[in-house]
């Protein structure tokens, strides 16, 4: 019975010397620019969105037109397609987005707005677009809808989609 005890006091205290402390960023609470940064180094390594608010907006619209290509960054885990790299403009718009989404109490998975940060065509689902013209389109209509409502409570027009006045939607 002893050494069972002594065995237990071991193994304890082998885990306490083995564990680290997090020293990682708490990913949930970064701020605009750091996020960012991490996203442009690949090094934003949370498996969701940060909690950004309306707040934060007018900081992301700031990166809305970076064609700088991405490749780690959270996505949305339903989706079966893999997306192994985006422009970080556009997933900064699907930031936003998100942002939106959660505040209008959509039935999200996480904080993600929809499967992945790529817009389709509302008819056409499939069909191909320029990506240079298409990031231009939904980047104008994000800041068109911030700068057109930004004076107003977000409560009063979160419920306005950005992509309404153009042909795509997230996919």
């Amino acid at each position: 019975m002893k050494t069972l005890k002594i065995l237990i006091l071991c193994i304890s205290l082998m885990s306490f010397i083995g564990c680290d402390k997090d020293e990682s960023e708490n990913l949930n609470n970064v701020g605009v620019d750091r996020y960012i940064e991490l996203l442009k180094e690949g090094k934003y390594d949370s498996l969701k969105l940060p909690e950004f608010t309306h707040k934060d907006i007018p900081a992301l619209l700031e990166y809305r037109n970076e064609t700088q290509l991405i490749k780690d960054f959270p996505i949305n885990g339903i989706s079966s397609l893999w997306l192994p790299e985006c422009r970080l403009g556009m997933y900064v718009l699907w930031t936003v987005e998100s942002i939106r989404a959660v505040a209008i109490d959509s039935n999200l998975i996480g904080r993600y707005p929809s499967q992945n940060p790529i817009v389709q065509k509302r008819e056409e689902p499939f069909g191909v677009e320029d990506e240079n013209e298409l990031h231009k389109i939904i980047s104008k209509a994000y800041y068109d809808w911030w700068e057109e409502n930004k004076d107003k409570g977000f409560d009063e027009f979160k419920n306005i989609d950005p992509l309404l006045e153009t042909k795509f939607r997230w996919h």
